[in-house]
C-alpha cells in the first residue's frame, strides 16, 4: 500500500480503537475480580475459563462468543461481566463444540435476563450446527431482583430446558458437568443433557436447598446430603459420574466426547487455505478514519480471502454491491459487500458508496439465488447507510428491487455470516443480513455503528420534530438552544450505535480485530458443515 498520511493516520485510529477493545476484554476476563476468584480458589474450584482452558485443545483455534453481553449494564447490581457466563465454540479431542461455563465469581453465577439471552444463543448456535454442547454448571439460579425479566416469557429462563429436550430429540450430544450450585429450575438443564457428572463436595443439585426444605416441611439437611455427589450417583441415581474434582472432571469429559460418532456434513468445498497475497494487517491504513470517507472495499476483500482472489460476479454492473465467489481458509464463499467507493452507473450517472440502488439490489438478489443453487456459504460484509431515497428511486422501483434482495437472503438455505465493518443503517442492515434474519454468526468490527440512521441525520430530523411541536404551542428555540438539543441528541443516538452498545445486548455475537475475520468465518463455515441441508430454497412470491 502507498505509504501516506492518511493511510498512517486511518492504521492509528484503527488500531486504537482495537488496543481499547483488548482494554475492556482484560477486565472482563476478571469476572467477578481477583477476590471472588481468589474465594473460588480457596474452595478448590477453577473459575469458568481456567476450566475451559482445561477443557479444550490448546493447538487448535477456539472463539469466545458474547464476552461483551452485559457491558455497562446492571451497575446499580455492580455489573455483569460477560452476562455471568463464558461460551465459546473450541475443539474438544478434535471435536468442535460449544462450551457454556457459568462464572460462579458473578453473583454466585445467578442468572440476570442478558444471562438468559446468551445461554440460548448458545444452545441456537448448537442446534443450527449440530454441534455437541458442554455445560459446566456452577450457578446460584435466576437472580431474584430482576426474576421478572427472567423467567416466565417465552424467551427467558424456561426456554432452555424446552431446547434440551429438543436438542435430545435431534441427537445432538448434551454433556453436563455440576462444578458447584445447581437450584431450583436450573437442575432441570444438567439432568435433561444425555450425561451428567458431579464433583464432590463442591457440586450440588437440588430443586430446593436446605433453608427452602426447612421452610417448607421442616426438615433439617446439609447440602451434601440433600443433593450432593454421593446422594445423587450412589442413592437417586440422578448423575452418572462421581468426580473427585475438577480436572478430573474436565478429563473425563474430553474421554466422553473422544467417542462420540460422526454424521454426515453438509458437503461445503474446502481446499488447502492459502494465505491473502496482500498484507491483512494493511486492513487497519485502508479503513478511514471515522468512517466516513469513501475507502475501496476491494482492497479490504483482497486481504481476507485465500490468494487475494475473488471472481467477480456482474462486475460492472451494480457496483455499489461487490458480489464474488473467493476462499476464506480454504472454504468456498460467496462475498456480498457493500462498495464504499463513488461509481458511475450503467447510465452514466454517480452513485453514492454504500448505498443500495435498484441495480445492485437487483444483482444482490440473484448472486445470493446462484450461491443456494450451488451450495456455497454467503459472507456478507456490511458498510451500508441504506436504500437510496428520492423520487428517481421511487419511480424506479427501489421499493421492489430491495424486496427483492431481502426475500432472497431472507429465503436462503445455505449458512449464513455477518461482518459488520462500519456503518448498519436502516434497512440496509436487514438487507445485508443483521442479526433478524438468521445468520449463523454475526460480528462487528471496533468501527461499527448500528442503528435506524447515522446520529447526526436522525439529530436533525428529531429536532425539526420538536421545532415544530413547540411552534405549534407558540414557543420558538434559539438559535443557540437548536444548536444544544442538536448536539444532545446526537450524543446520546451515537452513544446507542457503537459496538459496545450492540454487543452488551447480543444484538453480534462479538467484537473483533479485523485480523481476525478469516478466523472467525472460518470456523463458522466448519461449524455449519455438521449441519446437512434439508430445505429447499425458494423465495415464494417475489416480482421480477
Amino acid at each position: 500500500m502507498e505509504d501516506n498520511l492518511a493511510f498512517r493516520r486511518n492504521a492509528d485510529e484503527l488500531k486504537l480503537k482495537v488496543s481499547n477493545f483488548r482494554k475492556h476484554l482484560g477486565k472482563i476476563y476478571k469476572g467477578g475480580g481477583q477476590k471472588r476468584i481468589d474465594k473460588l480458589h480457596q474452595k478448590g474450584k477453577l473459575t469458568a475459563r481456567e476450566r475451559i482452558h482445561l477443557l479444550i485443545d490448546e493447538d487448535k483455534e477456539c472463539i469466545e462468543l458474547g464476552a461483551f453481553v452485559g457491558f455497562d449494564m446492571y451497575k446499580e447490581y455492580g455489573g455483569c461481566p460477560a452476562g455471568g457466563v463464558v461460551v465459546v465454540i473450541a475443539y474438544v479431542c478434535g471435536r468442535q463444540c460449544v462450551i457454556v461455563a457459568n462464572d460462579a465469581t458473578v453473583k454466585s453465577g445467578a442468572w440476570f435476563p442478558i444471562t438468559a439471552k446468551k445461554n440460548l444463543r448458545a444452545q441456537e448456535i448448537s442446534i443450527e450446527n449440530r454441534l455437541p454442547i458442554i455445560y459446566l454448571v456452577d450457578s446460584a439460579g435466576v437472580f431474584l431482583p430482576l426474576q421478572e425479566e427472567v423467567f416466565p416469557d417465552k424467551e427467558h429462563f424456561g426456554r432452555m430446558f424446552r431446547n434440551n429436550s429438543i436438542m435430545s430429540a435431534m441427537g445432538i450430544p448434551q454433556i453436563a458437568a455440576i462444578m458447584g450450585s445447581c437450584v431450583a429450575g436450573g437442575a432441570y438443564l444438567p439432568i435433561l443433557s444425555d450425561e451428567a457428572l458431579i464433583v464432590e463436595n463442591t457440586g450440588s443439585v437440588f430443586l430446593a436447598g436446605p433453608y427452602l426444605v426447612k421452610a417448607a416441611i421442616g426438615e433439617t439437611i446439609d447440602g451434601e446430603t440433600l443433593g450432593g455427589a454421593t446422594t445423587h450417583c450412589e442413592i437417586s441415581g440422578v448423575t452418572d459420574y462421581k468426580m473427585p474434582d475438577d480436572q478430573t472432571c474436565l478429563a473425563t469429559i474430553r474421554d466422553l466426547v473422544d467417542k462420540l460418532g460422526h454424521d454426515p456434513k453438509a458437503g461445503f468445498d474446502r481446499v488447502e487455505a492459502q494465505k491473502p497475497l496482500l498484507d491483512p494487517e494493511e486492513i487497519y491504513g485502508i479503513y478511514p478514519e471515522g468512517g466516513a470517507k469513501p475507502y475501496d472495499t476491494m482492497e479490504v476483500i483482497k486481504r481476507l480471502v485465500d490468494e487475494s482472489k475473488i471472481t467477480l460476479y456482474k462486475e460492472g454492473y451494480g457496483q455499489t454491491i461487490i458480489c464474488g465467489y473467493a476462499r476464506i481458509d480454504g472454504w468456498a464463499v460467496g462475498i456480498v459487500a457493500n462498495n464504499r467507493q463513488l461509481v458511475k452507473s450503467k447510465k452514466g450517472e454517480m452513485q453514492f458508496g454504500g448505498v443500495i440502488y435498484s441495480d445492485s439490489a437487483d444483482k444482490a438478489a440473484r448472486f445470493i439465488m446462484n450461491c443456494n443453487q450451488k451450495k456455497i456459504p454467503l459472507v456478507f460484509l456490511q458498510d451500508v447507510t441504506g436504500f437510496m431515497v428520492g423520487s428517481r428511486s421511487e419511480h424506479g422501483g427501489i421499493i421492489k428491487d430491495g424486496a427483492k434482495m431481502v426475500n432472497a437472503m431472507s429465503n436462503s438455505v445455505v449458512p449464513k455470516f455477518t461482518i459488520i465493518l462500519g456503518n448498519s443503517y436502516g434497512a440496509g442492515n436487514y438487507a445485508m443480513c443483521g442479526k433478524a434474519y438468521d445468520p449463523r454468526l454475526i460480528v462487528a468490527w471496533p468501527t461499527a455503528k448500528i442503528a435506524v440512521m447515522g446520529g447526526t441525520q436522525a439529530a436533525k430530523v428529531l429536532l425539526q420534530i420538536q421545532i415544530a411541536s413547540k411552534k405549534k404551542r407558540g414557543e420558538v428555540l434559539s438559535d443557540a438552544d437548536q444548536k444544544a438539543l442538536l448536539n444532545e441528541i446526537i450524543e446520546r443516538y451515537d452513544r446507542a450505535a457503537t459496538p459496545y452498545y450492540a454487543a452488551a445486548r447480543l444484538w453480534v455475537d462479538a467484537i473483533i480485530d479485523p485480523l481476525d475475520t478469516r478466523k472467525w468465518i472460518s470456523m463458522g463455515i466448519e461449524a455449519a458443515n455438521h449441519a446437512p441441508i434439508t430445505k429447499t430454497f425458494s423465495t415464494g412470491v417475489m416480482q421480477t
